[in-house]
C-alpha cells in the first residue's frame, strides 16, 4: 500500500515537473523573452531559486533551512537574497540531503521591489526520492503585495525519501 502510494507520488510529481516547464527557467539568451503572464494577469519578472538544507523526515513531518535567490530577468539585472524555512506536517519519511527548488516570479508589471518575496507560503508537497529524486509543491501566499511565485514549483534532491504533506515555507529578505 505504501509503495503504491509512494509511485503514485512520484507519477504526479513527474506529470507536474513536465507541466510545470516555467518553473525550470534557469537562462534566458541575450535580448530578455518577451512577457509571459500567469493566470492572475501578472508579468514574469524573474525566478526564485532556493538552496533546501538536508536533513530527516520525522514520519509526522520535518523543518529544513532555505537560502533563496530572486534573479531578474532581461535588463537590469536584480539579485535578491532570502532565508528561511520550509516545514512539513504530515507523511515525510526518510532523508534528504540537498534540494533545489525554483519558482517563476509574477507581478503585475515589470517592476520589482527589494524584499517583496518576504512572506509566509502555504500549501502542500509530493516527493519520491530513491538516490535522485523528484518533488512538487503547491504553495501560495507571500506578502499582501502584488508579486507573487508561480502556483507550482518542482524540486529536485538527493537522498531516500517519500513525503506528501501541508507545507509552510517562510522567507525573510537578508539583503
Amino acid at each position: 500500500m505504501k509503495m503504491t502510494f509512494a509511485m503514485a507520488l512520484s507519477a504526479v510529481s513527474i506529470a507536474l515537473a513536465a507541466g510545470g516547464a516555467d518553473a525550470a527557467d534557469l537562462t534566458y539568451p541575450e535580448p530578455a523573452p518577451p512577457a509571459v503572464q500567469d493566470a492572475r494577469g501578472g508579468v514574469k519578472i524573474g525566478y526564485l531559486e532556493c538552496d533546501i538544507g538536508g536533513g530527516a523526515g520525522y514520519v509526522l513531518g520535518s523543518s529544513k533551512e532555505v537560502e533563496c535567490a530572486f534573479r531578474s530577468l532581461g535588463g537590469d539585472v536584480i539579485e535578491d537574497r532570502y532565508t528561511g524555512e520550509i516545514r512539513k506536517l504530515g507523511v515525510d519519511v526518510g532523508f534528504t540531503m540537498r534540494s533545489r527548488l525554483i519558482w517563476a516570479v509574477f507581478a503585475p508589471t515589470a517592476g520589482y521591489h527589494h524584499g517583496s518575496l518576504s512572506g509566509i507560503y502555504k500549501g502542500a508537497s509530493a516527493e519520491a526520492t530513491l538516490g535522485a529524486g523528484v518533488g512538487a509543491n503547491v504553495l501560495v501566499g507571500g506578502t499582501s503585495g502584488s508579486i507573487h511565485l508561480q502556483t507550482v514549483s518542482v524540486t529536485g534532491q538527493l537522498g531516500l525519501n517519500v513525503a506528501a504533506a501541508g507545507t509552510s515555507m517562510t522567507l525573510n529578505s537578508v539583503n
